[in-house]
């Protein structure tokens, strides 16, 4: 059975204490903060990849449909649009993710 020691409040200040501390070895700590593939989770993110996959989906519609005139235009704008996107969006994540 293990007895227990009170004391009292007056002199609990001038107690020493049971137990004898250890003061805790030195290390060197490393900081090191990896990729999170999470982070594309973000908003802003999701509502440019939705932007551009629904763009893709509407012109593959458009083809299936035979409107190849409107499918070309459609193109013209993409092959513009997309690395514009993918670039900013590049940007706008390492500009706000990893600073």
């Amino acid at each position: 059975m293990r007895k227990t020691h009170y004391i009292g409040f007056r002199n609990f200040p001038y107690k020493p204490s049971f137990k004898p501390s250890t003061k805790p070895r030195p290390f060197t700590a490393y900081s090191f903060v990896p990729f999170s593939p999470l982070a594309m989770l973000d908003p802003t993110i999701l509502t440019i990849g939705g932007i551009v996959l629904g763009i893709a989906i509407i012109e593959r519609i458009l083809e299936r449909w035979g409107v190849i005139d409107l499918v070309d235009q459609f193109a013209k704008v993409m092959r513009f649009i997309l690395p514009v996107t993918f670039y900013s969006a590049l940007i706008y994540f390492f500009a706000t993710f990893m600073f």
